[in-house]
């Protein structure tokens, strides 16, 4: 609406447009097949036309077929070998979708609100207990005219204009709600803060062997498991319940407010896929392809 005004009035319109940093790996491996060196892609450009001066002015777009890469991480010891040499193609109409800091505060706002439990009651004049005789005569005591004991002026009495039980939820559309969904999502990618994992599936029921671990990873503190099962993993929870900086969630309780209050978010594959399936507007590809990269990869911490 903005270009337009400023088209009308004669100033050329003014588009801001980031390009997503991501983790492209330079070299692709796939089984047994040799080297690919994968050219790096070009960002399409557009033409538009000036309305003050009448020339082309060419601006790059970023292009939504071209995937989001991000290397993986394992949380099993096992799998720590393969730590910085593979890497998962996401879908860039949730991962890399342009940053709404309104929407983002829209969903957490309304998260909020639904969590009031809004029983905050008191009592008016009419129902506090008590009679209703006066309490002394009008005129001639020289003193303040009074009424009924339970006046708001008394101590005893009600509560003028006092809360009373109510609710406190709003309403968000649910395509805002998805759109802070994804917002949320590139927001971790791009800071370098969401981690991809197989599975979330632990060894032991151990505590001390989980925080070992997760010390060893520097995820020890602020970081939130999402898991796309129907229930996170018993091992894992039973082991992390009482590890104060850290949490467990499911896809199906994700919410655009966890995503913001955690420091560092791990999604395991499965996780991915919920997501993808939910989210995704249309982005033409089939499972999410995992490719070996070099070692000199850098590791989404």
């Amino acid at each position: 609406m903005l270009s337009a005004l400023r088209q009308a009035v004669g100033q050329p319109s003014r588009i801001i447009r980031r390009r997503l940093a991501t983790i492209v790996p330079s070299n692709i491996h796939e089984g047994n097949a040799s080297t690919i060196s994968e050219p790096q892609a070009q960002s399409p450009v557009s033409q538009t036309q000036s309305a003050s001066t009448g020339k082309q002015i060419s601006r790059k777009v970023i292009d939504p077929t071209e995937p989001v890469y991000l290397t993986m991480s394992a949380l099993l010891l096992e799998k720590q070998k393969y730590a910085g040499q593979r890497a998962v193609a996401l879908d860039p109409t949730v991962f890399g979708h342009p940053i709404r800091r309104d929407v983002l505060h829209l969903c957490a706002v309304h998260y909020l609100d639904s969590l009031r439990q809004g029983t905050a009651s008191t009592k008016t004049r009419g129902e506090v207990r008590g009679s209703n005789r006066k309490i002394r005569p009008q005129k001639g005591t020289g003193r303040a005219r009074l009424g009924e004991r339970q006046s708001p002026m008394l101590r005893g009495g009600g509560v003028a204009f006092g809360p009373k039980p109510r609710d406190f939820s709003t309403k968000l559309n649910r395509k805002v709600i998805q759109m802070g969904m994804r917002v949320a999502l590139t927001l971790k990618a791009r800071e370098q803060r969401l981690g991809v994992v197989d599975h979330l599936h632990w060894l032991d029921r151990k505590t001390a062997s989980l925080n070992r671990r997760l010390k060893l990873l520097g995820w020890e503190a602020g970081t939130l498991f999402v898991s796309g099962e129907e229930e996170v993993p018993s091992s894992l929870k039973i082991a992390g319940n009482n590890l104060p900086g850290v949490d467990f969630r499911t896809v199906a309780d994700l919410q655009v407010y966890d995503l913001v209050k955690w420091r560092r978010v791990v999604l395991d594959m499965a996780a991915v896929h919920a997501l993808e399936r939910t989210l995704s507007k249309g982005w033409a590809h089939g499972e999410n392809l995992i490719i070996n990269t070099s070692p000199a990869s850098p590791v989404a911490t």
